[in-house]
């Protein structure tokens, strides 16, 4: 059986117990036939925009006999898969901007279980969740090879409350020992602060973390 890296390795520790899941972005179904084989969920829809991700994620689900578990479809984000496939979705391995796309053009999106991992912006997937009466639940960076990932859950709660910036940037996180992801940010909202713009409140916060 595949074994998952770190980062996949955390986006798939929140998803529950018997759980009917969409992968989004599927790539080659690693987390799907994972959670498949170990009994986590139920069953699944692994789905990617890109015909040659979902041909080896179409082989991988035959070589481990998942066919009747595992369905694999050709879609750009949700667009093609229905609501009543899944109560759990996996939005991971692209930009923090195209998650707020895809979520954003789904009309039942309030009824699931939301699982992000945005490799750049994920600010821009917290504001989605927040202006849209989303709670982040788990929030989570994650140090995997060489590189700091976000990861977070979310679920619908239809209240909105108002946000600063900074808590587009920290959402719900609790850990802060990965210094080196934050030291960085903040060395970037100081150096962008250089060009006029006021970036004061992220600066505060992010001091007051470490």
């Amino acid at each position: 059986m595949q074994r998952l890296s770190k980062r996949l390795s955390t986006v798939a520790s929140l998803v529950k117990p018997d759980s009917r899941l969409a992968d989004v972005g599927t790539d080659h179904g690693y987390i799907p036939v994972y959670l498949c084989k170990t009994g986590v969920i139920k069953s699944a829809v692994a789905s990617d925009i890109n015909i040659g991700p979902l041909s080896s994620c179409k082989a991988l689900v035959e070589q481990e006999e998942l066919e009747d578990k595992i369905k694999v479809r050709l879609s750009n984000g949700l667009d093609e898969l229905c609501s009543d496939e899944f109560d759990t979705v996996i939005v991971a391995g692209m930009g923090g901007e195209l998650i707020a796309d895809i979520l954003s053009r789904c009309t039942y999106l309030p009824s699931k279980h939301i699982i992000l991992n945005p490799m750049t912006h994920p600010e821009c997937a917290r504001k989605f969740l927040y202006d849209n009466g989303y709670e982040i639940l788990n929030d989570f960076i994650i140090e995997d090879s060489n590189h700091y990932y976000s990861v977070f859950d979310a679920v619908y709660t239809g209240k909105t409350e108002p946000k600063s910036r900074a808590d587009y940037f920290l959402g719900n996180i609790k850990d802060f020992s990965q210094k080196e992801y934050f030291i960085h940010l903040l060395n970037y909202f100081k150096n962008k602060s250089k060009s006029g713009e006021d970036y004061s409140d992220i600066i505060t916060a992010l001091e007051e973390k470490l």
